[in-house]
């Protein structure tokens, strides 16, 4: 038996005769004829009698509709959910993502692109970028997105943004009306800073000292957006991070360029083996125009 034969089986019985089997199918009528004959030699006995010119099923032929429908419901299905797939409908991914994009750009990147794809299932994680790296290249997730690719050894890295950090002044600073903010503007002010942990700490801090400027360093913390918050409080000011920037909601801190430049990239890993799935391609794509739409061209390299 082949899925043709029970095709053409179905449609007779739902039709009642096999022209308008062969109509539904879209086949000749000889070709409706020779697939149900076929049929009924493979099978080894009759399945339909001819009364007053329709074909009547028989009993045994009854029976064996029962399962031929089930069948072809799951064959259907199982083309339903290639054509979803193909479609980009269905799927799944596992991200994992560094905090400064994690925490609500990527939320709402995702939000965006479920809207659009609706039946597809994406779980999110959020790790500093060296573990995402370690879950990238340990095949456990199936996308990373990361800070400062060049850090870490990243194969297979699409750079989403180039962007430089940003000067967080409280608003009604006397910088503010500055467009740009360099070192020894910020001599003696108080100064969020990151943990010694993190790089960009080394990297900024050996700025100030170049420039011979002396910061009062009270408060550390890891994240930007925290950051953002602390310096609407007017508790000091802070170099955060260009999504941060574009994250935060209150009306409380202004950003300002800082220079000298501190680039910071953000970057997409794909999957180190094998090749790139029409989803985690699409995801990519998606992520380019939503940073592209929403990141401003001035926070940009």
């Amino acid at each position: 038996m082949n899925l043709r034969q029970l095709e053409a089986f179905r449609a007779v019985i739902l039709g009642q005769t096999v022209t308008r089997a062969a109509e539904m199918l879209h086949i000749s009528q000889p070709a409706a004829t020779r697939l149900i004959a076929s049929l009924e030699e493979d099978i080894g006995f009759s399945l339909f009698d001819r009364v007053k010119g329709r074909l009547q099923p028989t009993a045994e032929a009854m029976t064996l509709y029962q399962e031929v429908q089930r069948s072809l419901l799951g064959v259907e299905r199982i083309a339903r959910t290639a054509q979803d797939i193909r479609t980009l409908k269905r799927g799944s991914l596992h991200i994992a993502c560094a905090p400064a994009m994690g925490l609500s750009f990527v939320p709402r990147a995702i939000a965006a692109f479920v809207a659009e794809h609706d039946q597809v299932q994406i779980s999110l994680v959020v790790h500093s970028s060296r573990e995402v790296v370690d879950l990238v290249v340990g095949q456990r997730c199936d996308l990373g997105l990361i800070v400062l690719p060049n850090t870490y050894p990243s194969p297979r890295a699409e750079k989403l943004l180039a962007t430089r950090m940003l000067c967080a002044l409280p608003a009604g600073h006397r910088l503010q009306d500055q467009a740009t903010i360099r070192p020894e503007d910020l001599q003696g002010e108080p100064f969020i800073s990151y943990p010694q942990s993190i790089a960009s700490r080394q990297q900024i801090d050996a700025i100030f000292a170049a420039h011979g400027v002396d910061r009062e360093l009270r408060l550390e913390t890891q994240l930007s957006l925290p950051m953002c918050v602390l310096v609407e409080q007017g508790l000091g000011v802070a170099l955060v991070d260009a999504i941060s920037a574009v994250e935060y909601r209150g009306q409380g801190v202004v950003f300002r360029a800082f220079e000298p430049a501190i680039e910071m990239d953000f970057s997409m890993l794909l999957p180190i083996q094998g090749p790139v799935s029409r989803l985690q391609a699409r995801f990519l794509e998606h992520m380019q125009q939503f940073i592209e739409a929403r990141v401003p061209a001035a926070y940009r390299f």
